[in-house]
């Protein structure tokens, strides 16, 4: 199998702007045969995430380390015999054939049935190793009636270290579960990032997905979540903030399966500087999923005029008794609030970190998990430079 995925990512080209999901983020430059498969890792920064933990573990070009599990969780290394990997993001381009062909380092997260977790289950992906390429893969299953909280971290060592970092997470949430994933990236701005995160909700279930964006310079994040049953929920939150020459892209897609079935995606960023911003989202409602609702919108603050952000949102609708809605905005940071702030004594940094607090803090009474929303805020904050 390997051997043929292997040969699936040599045939398949890398994309272009000429294809339509990649239209606004360009490749040019990057090889992905380039980068060195090393064996060791350098010493990690330490995590943003102050997290009172059931179980850690860590992945870096080195391996897989675990650090305990509660009593009947599977929190161990993950083998490519899993029936489920594979199973929802297909290798049907080069960045995802590369991963399904290349992957070392995996972890399986698995929760009985009936099991109720207070701790959240933490990963920390280290990418350490200055023109290295980092390989991993997450598999979550939550069976029925389970409740939990999975979070992964992917962090780089140095903010001058250029990597390629290629990431994959599938998210199984099976009748009447509950789970909260936070993935937060905060990569070296040098680093090529590809990550494809697809989730399947089952009958009654819930998935609340919360996605923060801070590092890497260039790639592509892939968000799709099937609901597959009736009564399934999704909710994904992303907030982001990009400066200086950094290229983020979110490609989202909520597809509705079946009747009674509700999805709910919400990103805000803020840019300065250079950067550029790309978030695609599509909702679609296959037919015979009636009562379906659902929503996204992207909002983007830009705090400088060499700023770029493209929103692209997108409807499929093959049923006839449905709710889908979607919005997108693009404002720059309103005058008269800066000057209010700053006649009251202000520096104008001061008051754009306020002005930013206020845009995201909607998106950020969504997270359910306080130290992973204080995180956020704080990392938000930062990205103002002091006066």
């Amino acid at each position: 199998m390997r051997a043929d995925l292997l040969e699936r990512y040599q045939a398949l080209p890398l994309p272009t702007t000429r294809d339509e999901h990649w239209r606004f983020t360009d490749l040019a430059g990057f090889d992905p045969d380039a980068w060195d498969a090393a064996a060791t890792a350098a010493a990690a920064v330490p995590s943003m995430l102050d997290l009172d933990i059931a179980a850690a573990a860590t992945i870096d070009e080195s391996g897989l380390r675990l650090d305990g599990a509660p009593e009947g969780i599977r929190f161990e290394p993950l083998s490519d015999d899993d029936p489920l990997v594979g199973s929802l993001v297909q290798a049907d381009d080069k960045l995802r054939a590369h991963n399904a062909a290349v992957w070392e380092h995996g972890l399986l997260v698995h929760v009985p049935a009936g099991v109720e977790l207070e701790k959240p289950l933490y990963l920390r992906v280290a990418s350490g190793v200055p023109g290295g390429s980092l390989f991993w893969r997450v598999l979550v299953v939550a069976e029925p009636g389970s409740r939990f909280t999975f979070v992964q971290e992917l962090t780089s060592a140095s903010d001058d270290m250029d990597a390629y970092v290629n990431g994959v997470v599938e998210v199984v949430v099976r009748d009447g579960a509950k789970v909260e994933v936070v993935n937060v990236q905060r990569l070296s701005p040098k680093a090529w990032l590809f990550a494809s995160c697809h989730a399947r909700v089952e009958r009654d279930a819930e998935l609340d997905w919360v996605e923060g964006g801070f590092g890497s310079g260039r790639g592509k994040v892939w968000i799709q979540n099937d609901l597959a049953d009736r009564g399934a929920t999704s909710r994904v939150t992303g907030a982001y903030f990009a400066d200086g020459s950094q290229h983020l892209d979110y490609d989202t897609y909520q597809l509705h399966q079946a009747p009674d079935t509700t999805s709910d995606f919400a990103f805000k960023g803020a840019l300065r500087d250079a950067a550029a911003t790309v978030w695609r989202g599509m909702i679609r409602v296959e037919e015979g999923a009636q009562k379906t609702n659902a929503y996204q919108e992207n909002r983007n603050l830009l705090l400088s005029k060499t700023a770029t952000a493209n929103s692209i949102p997108g409807l499929e609708i093959l049923a006839n008794d449905v709710r889908c809605t979607h919005g997108a905005t693009l404002s720059q940071v309103d005058r008269e609030q800066l000057f209010y702030l700053m006649t009251r004594g202000l520096p104008r940094s001061d008051a754009e970190r306020l002005i930013v607090r206020g845009f995201f803090q909607d998106v950020l009474d969504r997270i359910e998990l306080q130290p992973v929303r204080e995180a956020l805020a704080a990392a938000l904050e930062a990205r103002i430079p002091k006066s």
